[in-house]
């Protein structure tokens, strides 16, 4: 996909979900925000004081839009080592 929003949220997501939590600590609220409905966990969500309803109005339209594909792209990717 040549959309760089799509690009950035994988990267991000794909960060955390190679290097678990102490990855996604490090990236600003609102990716962390993104990130954790990609990965689907809503324990790191409430880690940072969200509920999913805040997160889904935190991301936004134009990255929600995104999530599900982003989700899939990391799915289908080999798994990691």
């Amino acid at each position: 996909m040549n959309d760089p929003e799509f690009r950035h949220l994988l990267a991000k997501a794909r960060d955390a979900k190679i290097g678990g939590r102490a990855a996604w600590q490090l990236q600003s609220t609102g990716e962390k925000v993104a990130v954790a409905l990609v990965l689907n966990r809503p324990d790191w969500l409430a880690s940072i004081d969200y509920t999913l309803a805040e997160a889904v109005d935190r991301t936004g339209i134009q990255w929600l839009r995104i999530v599900p594909g982003v989700a899939r792209t990391l799915n289908d990717e080999p798994a990691w080592s």
